[in-house]
């Protein structure tokens, strides 16, 4: 280590961009300095005994100062999560069979986003008269997009919990059925993904940026992807998707199954900011994740019959850094 390139950062340096960017001689980024209130002490484990996971095959994914690059032998760092110490949060439980939309609880989106080949639209979200709610992409001039798309997200935001929905995946070609939580300023994801050009697989994908509210780190494309075959066509019918996050690690499973499991840096950390779930149906850009868009099969719709959340409610801002 006597050559190392090493920053000592001190006291003073605390909550700055001063001795980092000195020492790396580039200018100060314009986002404020990340900043993360303590975490209380987690015991780390050898191991954590769990059921057999399906295999995965990890996708190409964003390489960034919180992605570790994949090595032999390396599978994360298994810890016991601790209980969350921030009192500004209220435990919350409820389910949604959707005979009618709450708009207490779900607000319908009306936006885009630059990989959304589609415009959200209301409309698009629609009751469904044997139960649950469709939500449909259509091929129709919008000025700024020539698709229609549907999402519908929840107006709580959450931190940790169980997060449950039933729901049948459209199977056209370039169209993205998706359950996830989400944030920005930084962003932060946790998602649950059905491609239309491969319903019998599952993408499961985590971003992580680092910050309290308002850090605007918006790194990542592509995330940290993982497919998984299904063993089922998700278009052909129901099927129960769920995904428990807490401080320590992220759980997926489908119809009650455990597929796959994230411990911190495996290869990011842990999310570990209030999101909002998402329910969408939409049009992607990117071949590479659903297939070439086939117009002639749209209209298509997905299908979700029924919510659950247990998890914690953000009730205040977090700490920040002054």
């Amino acid at each position: 280590m006597a050559n190392a390139d090493v920053l000592r950062v001190g006291r003073d340096d605390v909550c700055s961009w001063r001795a980092l960017c000195e020492h790396l001689k580039i200018a100060p980024p314009l986002a404020a300095y990340p900043f993360v209130a303590d975490k209380p002490p987690q015991k780390v484990v050898e191991e954590i005994a769990t059921p057999k996971i399906r295999p995965s095959k990890r996708l190409r994914y964003d390489r960034s100062p919180w992605v570790v690059e994949p090595r032999r032998g390396w599978a994360g760092i298994n810890a016991v999560a601790p209980k969350p110490l921030d009192i500004r949060l209220a435990p919350i439980a409820f389910s949604d069979s959707f005979d009618a939309i709450a708009l207490d609880r779900w607000i319908l989106r009306n936006d885009t986003f630059p990989g959304n080949l589609g415009l959200f639209r209301p409309a698009n979200v629609a009751i469904r008269p044997s139960g649950g709610i469709s939500l449909r992409v259509n091929q129709e001039s919008l000025g700024v997009r020539d698709f229609s798309a549907a999402s519908i997200c929840s107006r709580d935001n959450f931190l940790y919990g169980r997060f449950e929905a039933s729901l049948q995946a459209t199977d056209v070609p370039g169209v993205v059925t998706g359950f996830f939580l989400h944030r920005n300023s930084p962003r932060q994801e946790i998602d649950v993904e059905i491609a239309g050009n491969r319903p019998d697989h599952l993408l499961v994908n985590v971003f992580f940026n680092p910050g309290s509210e308002g850090a605007k780190f918006d790194y990542g494309y592509r995330g940290s992807p993982v497919e998984i075959p299904l063993g089922f066509d998700a278009s052909k019918g129901l099927h129960t998707f769920t995904i428990e996050w807490n401080t320590s690690q992220i759980r997926w499973f489908v119809d009650g199954e455990l597929v796959h499991r994230r411990v911190s840096w495996n290869p990011t950390p842990i999310p570990h900011l209030p999101m909002q779930l998402h329910f969408n149906n939409w049009p992607t850009r990117s071949h590479q994740l659903a297939g070439r868009l086939v117009r002639r099969s749209l209209p298509t719709s997905a299908v979700v019959v029924s919510a659950a959340v247990d998890a914690q409610r953000s009730t205040s801002d977090f700490l920040t850094c002054k």
